[in-house]
């Protein structure tokens, strides 16, 4: 097996929603100290930590509480000490990014649109506007009184000295840490051409900039990864009216969760606007031309396919440099916490893409890519390290996508999914106008997916992915409709609740 074919394989199988979801104690007399557990997940010995701090606002390198990180996580961090009344004077943010936490999403979806077909800009999409909240722009910040350094990320901690070290040179030390890194993009090797002009990998604003001047001079585009990246990048390159590739070694889109028989309906509508698949392909490498830019990708069988521009989508890695002195979930990757998310360090907390965390209700460790779990988890972590609140955080795994979108497509997509993708799959009605899949075991519904649901329908599902009712298969099977469907589940929902 090729090296290329190995690394997406690997990401693959890594992200397997079967095998779990791929996140000074200051002066005041509400809270003078921090108890904090010194083991997980159910610790039963408790160390005592408090800090004196200095009374104006950072005077010295004194910092109450520090957040490593800049992304979703982070943004909605910020919002929860600010919303407690302990951010201003008393919060500092150390981020790698060059500008304030954002809604990443974007960066695959309407960020990637082309210029006459009203594409995302920040200040747009600045956090927290993807749940309904005060968009926190560099401004917000400021205004609440919070330190924010930028481009400058974390290389070393000193757990014992509780200090960091970032990349210019600053010590900053912390009575509580929340780390917040969230994922790198996993990479090709340089070996093969992974670094070549030409070849992307989204994970920041800087990275989706790069591509979109790419995409303006490109004829041919070859999209390497058939999960969320790969589906959502490709349908942004069709806007562009571009030669698109689609190549992956599974033998269907998002393997992880979608059923051959639901992929097969997107791989239809994306090939109706011209995409092509190259399906169970493994990648030997990158072709450079003349000028070093690429040119092609040389298939494991030795066939060519040209493209100027290559986006690599192969999944993704935790970003726990420096922090591997904290205790690291080697199954799901990621820094091990407990269901207030705090690590194995006394003050020192995970949250997001980065944590690996007690998925309640499904009694499993998981580590969640997702915004939905950024925004939840940052909540959770914050208001346990600043309230007497210690409920274990209960998540449930949700997931989405969005495709098409702009100006002038024929067909926009978007589907829902909650719960776990386990048992046997029942699918109800044709893709056009919507389609829905539901996950039946041991005769209970653990999930359920619905593409271009209405609003009610989407509200749905999380209470019967919660719930997980007893459903009457042979009469689900026999429904007409994703309406008549839903309305069956709905019934056996209603009526465990009237037992």
């Amino acid at each position: 097996m090729s090296t290329a074919r190995k690394l997406m394989a690997s990401m693959s199988n890594s992200l397997s929603l079967k095998h779990g979801l791929s996140l000074w104690c200051p002066q005041s007399p509400s809270l003078n100290r921090i108890h904090l557990s010194s083991s997980l997940p159910s610790a039963t010995n408790f160390q005592r930590r408090s800090f004196v701090v200095a009374s104006s606002a950072f005077a010295n390198e004194n910092r109450e509480f520090v957040i490593v990180g800049g992304g979703n996580a982070a943004g909605y961090a910020a919002r929860t000490f600010v919303e407690h009344g302990m951010a201003d004077g008393r919060l500092c943010i150390v981020s790698k990014e060059a500008h304030a936490p954002y809604e990443r999403p974007a960066l695959t979806k309407a960020y990637l649109f082309p210029l006459d077909k009203k594409p995302a800009r920040l200040p747009g999409f600045h956090t927290c506007v993807g749940s309904g909240g005060e968009r926190q722009t560099p401004e917000w910040y400021k205004e609440k009184g919070i330190e924010m350094y930028y481009e400058d990320p974390v290389t070393s901690i000193d757990i014992e000295k509780q200090t960091l070290t970032t990349n210019s040179g600053k010590l900053l030390k912390y009575g509580s840490l929340i780390v917040a890194t969230g994922c790198t993009a996993s990479r090709f090797p340089d070996k093969i051409g992974g670094n070549l002009p030409g070849v992307h990998y989204i994970r920041d604003v800087a990275d989706a900039d790069a591509l979109i001047l790419s995409l303006k001079k490109a004829r041919k585009v070859a999209v390497v990864g058939g999960g969320y990246i790969g589906m959502e990048v490709a349908a942004a390159a069709v806007g562009w009216k571009l030669d698109t590739t689609i190549i992956f070694p599974e033998d269907h889109l998002l393997q992880r969760l979608f059923t051959p028989s639901l992929a097969r309906r997107y791989e239809e509508l994306y090939q109706e606007n011209g995409v092509k698949f190259l399906k169970g392909a493994s990648i030997k490498n990158l072709e450079a031309g003349s000028d070093g830019r690429v040119t092609a990708v040389k298939l494991g069988d030795g066939s060519i396919i040209e493209a100027d521009t290559v986006i690599i989508g192969i999944g993704a890695k935790p970003a726990i440099s420096p922090f591997g002195r904290l205790k690291l979930n080697d199954a799901v990757g990621g820094i091990q916490v407990d269901g207030q998310f705090r690590t194995s360090v006394p003050g020192i907390f995970a949250i997001g893409d980065v944590a690996a965390f007690p998925l309640k209700m499904y009694d499993r460790i998981a580590r969640v890519e997702h915004v939905d779990h950024a925004r939840r988890s940052a909540q959770h972590c914050i208001k346990a390290l600043l309230t007497a609140h210690t409920h274990t955080y209960d998540y449930l795994p949700y997931f989405y996508s969005r495709g098409f979108e702009y100006e002038g497509s024929p067909r926009k997509v978007w589907w829902q999914f909650f719960g776990d993708n386990v048992g046997e799959t029942i699918e109800i009605g044709k893709f056009d106008p919507k389609i829905a899949t539901f996950w039946i075991d041991s005769g209970k519904l653990k999930g359920v997916l619905v593409e271009s649901g209405s609003p009610e329908e989407f509200q749905l599902l999380p209470k019967l992915a919660r719930s997980q009712p007893f459903v009457d298969k042979a009469k689900l099977q026999q429904a007409s409709s994703v309406e008549e469907a839903l309305e069956i589940a709905q019934a056996s929902l209603q009526a465990e609740a009237a037992v």
